[in-house]
């Protein structure tokens, strides 16, 4: 009897078989990168590095054609408190971001050999000065000129040669250097730039999942929403008003679509980059309208203006959660909070703990970089606030 027993135990040994590669496979763990502006919400010695693998002091310059600080007395000064803060996580990753929204001088940096070299050159400078670990260029936008900057066509190939020589000088550097860049969250950003061929020299693309609808849309929407929405999630009048702009679009050369980071990541991964080299991007900060009618409880109504175009999360926290005028729904398409108030008839799209965490367990299941966020200061100060979710979610 008890040698059948063990033929039996034996044969389902045998059958079970050892574990797969994959199974033993252990889960890579994400980024957590944080844009970070010095000021009067966060001094370098409060920040929580211990929650971060990257930090990125925004912004740098193009001025001259080189990478420089506009008030490099004051910025300078905060950076180096900032790489000072490393001994609390010797791990931590300080870069530098160069650019942002309406800065110019790009295009023309980028538009020669000779103006590159300069530019790469200030930038190994500017690096060595500060004992940083890499940089993120924050380019908005090759071959477009979003708030009057300049651009010009051969960004694309320009922004691809850029990279490429400065993965190229940060490679002599001693030790290790992270070289990534700030993309949008929208389609035709990709029509100009090389992705795959770019993707060859950043280490990580990090896409601006957030602004999905600005400060001034006609109708509230979803500003950072994760789900894949399509036109048939809006309402009626919202699919009209498309419909009736999609001729003047097209003469502009965009068409408009409804935003998430699933259908970007999507997008982009179907292009060929690697998912491992993609970061998705939460706001702490929200957007809120204005004389917004009750149906649907706000979600893709007409507004009467902007109520506030940017608020940080910490003033979300402080002056919408806690008002009892205000009710916190969840679009399980979007996978996004929003607060609507019928008394005050004002619309807040944001994320929040619960949304967080969600994309960065997204960015875990689909084997993404990890989880980028624009900015640090934005956070609650109190307890139980965004990084604390995305830290949780990141340590479960």
């Amino acid at each position: 009897m008890k040698k059948l027993l063990g033929v039996l135990l034996l044969a389902l040994v045998s059958c079970a078989g050892p574990k797969s590669s994959d199974e033993n496979k252990e889960e890579p763990t994400p980024v957590v990168m944080a844009y970070f502006v010095a000021g009067e919400h966060y001094e370098p010695e409060h920040v929580p590095v211990e929650k971060l693998t990257h930090i990125i002091y925004s912004f740098s310059n193009v001025i001259d054609g080189l990478m420089k600080f506009k008030d490099p007395e004051t910025s300078g000064e905060k950076l180096k408190e900032l790489v000072s803060q490393k001994f609390r996580n010797p791990d931590l990753k300080v870069m530098i971001a160069c650019g942002g929204w309406g800065a110019d001088g790009f295009s023309d940096m980028a538009s020669t050999a000779e103006n590159r070299d300069a530019f790469v050159g200030s930038t190994i400078d500017f690096i060595e000065k500060y004992q940083l670990d890499g940089v993120d260029i924050d380019w908005e936008y090759p071959a477009i000129p979003a708030a009057g900057t300049g651009a010009r066509e051969e960004d694309k190939q320009n922004f691809t040669l850029l990279m490429k020589e400065l993965r190229e000088a940060l490679d002599k550097l001693n030790g290790p250097q992270t070289l990534t860049f700030a993309s949008a969250g929208w389609k035709r950003y990709y029509e100009n730039i090389e992705t795959v061929e770019v993707m060859k020299y950043a280490d990580y693309m990090n896409v601006m999942t957030y602004d999905q609808v600005g400060a001034t849309s006609p109708y509230t929407a979803h500003h950072t929403a994760l789900g894949y929405i399509t036109e048939q999630d809006l309402s009626e009048s919202f699919i009209s008003y498309i419909e009736s702009r999609r001729e003047e679009m097209a003469k502009r050369g965009y068409s408009w679509e409804p935003r998430s980071v699933e259908k970007i990541i999507d997008f982009i991964l179907e292009k060929g980059v690697h998912a491992e080299q993609l970061v998705v991007g939460a706001a702490f900060y929200g957007r809120a309208w204005k004389g917004v009618d009750p149906k649907n409880n706000g979600l893709y109504q007409p507004n009467g203006g902007s109520h506030i175009g940017w608020v940080s999360y910490d003033q979300i926290r402080r002056d919408f959660e806690s008002d009892p005028n205000y009710k916190r729904y969840w679009d399980t398409i979007a996978k996004a909070p929003f607060l609507y108030s019928e008394v005050d008839s004002i619309f807040v799209s944001y994320d929040d703990t619960v949304s967080v965490r969600l994309k960065t367990r997204y960015a875990i299941d689909k084997s993404l970089g990890g989880i980028m966020f624009w900015e640090l200061g934005n956070d609650t100060k109190t307890e139980n606030g965004l990084l604390d979710a995305i830290d949780k979610a990141v340590k479960q």
